[in-house]
């Protein structure tokens, strides 16, 4: 995969601009937007990109820092979930609190925002509580979003529980949108400075790029990446107005800047921020190395959003409005559908062999399909035939040994008579290597798919899309159901 984007160097000069804001108060909260890790529409849309570079740039700050979580009562209730991997922002939130602690990183506590003595939220809180997490309750703030007076008081940002810290960088995070990262760091800045503690606020985010143009695809690749929260990427009037200076910031926080702005006023009793992004400390633009590889990379992230928007639409998970969007951000750039060449191939397979299908681009630019069969999902015979084509193998060579297949489809028989999911095919396939060296040589091309794009003429099941997701494999689907039925997993 060829770079656009220069990952050492970010760490580098990022790492720097975090510890010269920090050094400009007593105390930091730094609201973390986006994904600590595992920032994968990053390390898409920046070739090169690695997906855990905050933590890397957090792990040379490690002795000076603490993380508090942030969880909105609201979306424990609702189960919401986070799309990559398939779990609650509670089981989110848990697994953050494992990798980070693994690290050797300092956690806080976790504070449940918009609490409402939810019964859900209860039984989330005694967990944490069981395995040692503080935890702090926010409920909504008084005033908000209009009565200053109010926000900036006791019965307002006052009502909250004061969260005791150590270290003079304070990282908040959430798991998702709407979690109350903003509103904790206010909360604790009051708490602070009635202390006499000079605490500050500070955002950092990676995406939309201050100082990229407001049409660049990576910025309008976040715009696409957002527009469930219907985010509008936007000039920062209140930047270009102080400093003459053009920088793109989005609708929700140039909205919410002049009483937060106030707010900051009263709590601090200075005016520190003249603008949104004054605020931010985001350095990605400093580190593109190719503008042609970031371009085609964004442009072609764009077109992955309107796919999986389109599933969602057909799932009933989002309303038509959300791929229209994205359809008119593709019409701005000039591209469409094409850019992705896998898409034209798995229609045209599809359509001649009137069944479901995948297809694949290696990074040899070579194009593969697989078609489903009675024994064979799309995907499982994506992959074989896919790492028969990289260990070069001949296609009439079978890989699935008979002997192997028998129980796995005498068990399957049992249940149902769905063709065999990739996970199933990947474990006969290691079985089969211990005494097969051709499967042994072709399971070692599996991480040669690793962000290979793939598209689908149907919506994959849960299984099969997991299965491809672990291997790498950047995945498009046409918004069809397998088949007629209703139901399928």
């Amino acid at each position: 995969m060829k770079k656009g984007f220069d990952n050492k160097k970010y760490i580098k000069i990022q790492s720097k601009a975090i510890k010269e804001r920090f050094r400009l108060f007593d105390k930091l909260y730094l609201e973390i937007g986006g994904k600590l890790f595992d920032d994968y529409h990053a390390a898409r849309v920046l070739p090169g990109f690695k997906k855990d570079a905050k933590i890397s740039i957090f792990r040379e700050l490690k002795n000076d820092l603490e993380i508090i979580f942030c969880i909105s009562a609201n979306d424990i209730e609702k189960n919401k979930t986070r799309a990559e991997f398939g779990i609650t922002y509670d089981m989110e939130v848990m697994r953050l609190i494992d990798n980070l602690t693994n690290l050797g990183f300092c956690i806080n506590s976790v504070v449940i925002t918009l609490y409402n003595h939810q019964s859900s939220v209860d039984n989330f809180i005694k967990k944490l509580e069981r395995h040692n997490i503080k935890t702090y309750i926010h409920t909504y703030t008084k005033g908000y979003p209009s009565d200053v007076d109010t926000i900036v008081s006791d019965e307002g940002y006052g009502a909250n529980p004061y969260i005791e810290t150590t270290k003079r960088l304070v990282l908040v995070n959430a798991p998702g949108p709407g979690s109350g990262k903003l509103a904790t760091c206010l909360s604790q800045l009051y708490h602070e400075h009635k202390r006499g503690i000079n605490a500050g606020y500070a955002k950092f985010e990676t995406f939309p790029v201050w100082d990229l143009p407001l049409k660049h695809p990576l910025n309008v690749a976040y715009e696409a990446a957002t527009a469930d929260l219907n985010d509008i990427n936007m000039i920062d009037s209140f930047h270009l107005e102080e400093y003459n200076v053009t920088a793109v910031n989005y609708n929700r926080d140039l909205a919410a800047f002049p009483v937060l702005k106030t707010i900051l006023s009263r709590i601090t009793n200075s005016a520190i921020y003249k603008s949104p992004t004054d605020m931010g400390v985001n350095k990605i633009s400093k580190c593109i190395m190719d503008n042609k590889i970031v371009d085609l990379a964004a442009k072609k992230e764009i077109v992955r959003r309107y796919y999986q928007e389109m599933v969602n639409y057909k799932m009933g998970m989002v309303d038509i409005e959300v791929p229209t969007k994205i359809k008119l951000l593709m019409n701005e750039l000039g591209i469409d559908e094409n850019i992705l060449e896998v898409i034209n191939k798995t229609t045209e397979k599809s359509n001649k062999e009137n069944k479901n299908v995948l297809a694949i681009k290696l990074h040899n630019n070579k194009i593969i399909t697989g078609k489903e069969s009675d024994l064979l999902s799309a995907p499982s015979a994506l992959v074989i035939n896919a790492i028969k084509t990289l260990s070069k193998i001949p296609d009439n060579i079978d890989l699935l040994s008979p002997y192997i297949l028998e129980p796995i489809l005498k068990q399957r028989k049992n249940h149902n008579n769905n063709p065999l999911q990739l996970q199933e095919v990947i474990i006969a396939l290691s079985i089969c290597s211990v005494t097969n060296p051709m499967v042994e040589q072709a399971l070692t091309c599996l991480d040669k798919l690793k962000d290979c794009e793939a598209h689908a003429s149907y919506i994959v099941t849960s299984g099969d899309k997991k299965s491809l997701s672990n291997l790498g494999i950047r995945l498009t689907c046409e918004a069809k159901l397998p088949s007629n039925n209703l139901f399928f997993e």
